[in-house]
């Protein structure tokens, strides 16, 4: 049965577990790029972002030639992204722009088709229904490529992530594979894969009961660690990664990371811009643009060399 999981998946920058510092100051801006805050509620802390401003795009006539017309007659691509997952896609200091990894991607790319972009913000398991319906024209919210997913969208790969787990700073535990989550509490977010992943493991331990705490938005997981309710976070590895970084020392990872799998932007079956985007998205890391949107938002350890259509293998 197809289920909305969040890809890998998410992380709030948290006002919950005390006053977080983001990495350094200015996200790259452009005239083609707006922002709305239609959903969720999100709890935010001002933040300083970073430093590195990622160059507008100028138009791929050859590529923006192949975008349907359907679509360039619009002008302008509505791109929903569930912004409370750091560094991937949360709300910048503003308190109403939409920034991260997967905004600026997302901008970029509509550049390259000489689209203007709308980044809408979405509660997760919204997004594909709404893809569906055609209210959004693309997903990027940090979602795994798989093929259950692919029965009702198809995706332009663009990333690699893994799971990952954090833990209170001085905890005793450790946690190394979903195996070690046997007979611990561990806090998810609603949707995700870590979610399905935990509950997955709840069925197979024999040495003592995993409680999976499900959660609404990643900040009220990170409180849950925080706080003492959970033992364990679980999220995708870049994400806990950031989690853990920006926390002012209130967490610290856990294990490595595992599970590695495709993030894919999200795209109306059949619609015709598959082909485009993967285009635009392998024209940018062609240019090295894609290597300073993740190295603005450290994470080019998920890094790929070229983007594929579908890719996903389970």
């Amino acid at each position: 049965m197809f289920t909305l999981e969040r890809g890998f998946r998410k992380v709030a920058v948290a006002a919950s577990i005390g006053a977080v510092t983001v990495l350094a100051a200015a996200c790259s801006s452009s005239s083609s790029t707006s922002s709305t805050t239609a959903a969720p509620a999100t709890t935010t802390t001002s933040v300083a972002l970073p430093t590195a401003t990622i160059p507008t795009q100028s138009t791929n006539a050859a590529i923006a030639a192949t975008v349907p017309a359907a679509v360039k007659s619009k002008g302008t691509m509505n791109v929903a992204m569930d912004a409370t997952y750091a560094p991937d896609e949360f709300i910048g200091a503003n308190g109403s722009t939409v920034v991260g990894m997967d905004a600026d991607l997302a901008t970029a790319i509509t550049q390259v088709l000489g689209l203007k972009v709308k980044l809408v913000n979405a509660t997760f398991d919204t997004i594909i229904p709404g893809i569906q319906s055609g209210k959004y024209d693309m997903g990027a919210s940090s979602f795994t490529d798989t093929i259950a997913r692919q029965k009702v969208v198809d995706f332009v790969d663009y990333f690699t992530a893994g799971e990952g787990f954090y833990v209170k700073s001085g905890s005793p535990l450790a946690f190394n594979g979903l195996t070690s989550l046997c007979g611990h509490s561990v806090a998810v977010e609603s949707g995700t894969t870590e979610e399905s992943d935990a509950k997955a493991q709840a069925k197979k331990c024999t040495s003592g009961k995993v409680t999976v705490l499900t959660f609404g938005n990643q900040s009220q997981a990170n409180l849950a660690v925080s706080s003492g309710r959970a033992d364990v976070g679980f999220a995708d590895s870049q994400v806990a990664g950031y989690i853990v970084a920006t926390s002012n020392g209130v967490f610290q990872n856990s294990g490595t990371a595992f599970a590695v799998a495709p993030y894919g932007l999200a795209l109306p079956k059949g619609n015709g811009m598959t082909g485009p985007v993967q285009a635009a998205v392998n024209f940018l890391i062609g240019n090295g643009v894609y290597g300073q949107i993740l190295a603005k938002w450290g994470v080019q350890s998920g890094a790929i060399t070229s983007s594929v259509v579908n890719g996903a293998t389970s």
